[in-house]
C-alpha cells in the first residue's frame, strides 16, 4: 500500500466515516455501519469492498453477519496514521453524531472474538 492509495480512500466521506467508525468500535457489522450513516446497504457495501480491496479492512462472516475491522496486514505507518485522524476528528460534529447514532441502535449484533 503506497499513501497515496491511503489517501485516496480518505478522500470519500463515507468511506472515512466508516472508517472512522472501524477505528473506534474495532469490529462493526455492515448493518451497524448502515445505520449509523444513513446510507443503503449496496453503498456501504461497496465502500467497503474498495477498502478491502486496498488492505485497509478486513472481512470475517458469522452467520449471516459480515463484519469488518482494520486488516491485520496493514502496515504500521497506515495503522498509525488512521490511529492519528481519528484522534484528530473524532469529537468534531458529523463524526461525534455517527458513533452517538451507532450507540442508540437496538438489537447490534453481537461480535464474538475472532479466533
Amino acid at each position: 500500500m503506497q499513501p497515496e492509495q491511503l489517501f485516496s480512500l480518505f478522500s470519500d466521506s463515507t468511506r472515512l466515516r466508516a472508517l472512522m467508525l472501524i477505528q473506534a468500535q474495532g469490529e462493526l457489522c455492515v448493518c451497524e455501519l448502515t445505520f449509523a450513516l444513513g446510507e443503503s446497504q449496496p453503498k456501504v457495501s461497496r465502500h467497503l469492498a474498495l477498502m478491502r480491496e486496498a488492505g485497509v479492512v478486513e472481512a470475517r462472516r458469522e452467520g449471516t453477519w459480515m463484519f469488518y475491522r482494520l486488516s491485520s496486514g496493514l502496515p504500521g505507518w497506515a495503522r498509525q496514521l488512521i490511529t492519528n485522524v481519528h484522534e484528530r476528528i473524532a469529537g468534531l460534529g458529523g463524526y461525534a453524531k455517527d458513533l452517538h447514532k451507532l450507540r442508540t441502535m437496538s438489537d447490534r449484533p453481537e461480535a464474538r472474538a475472532c479466533g
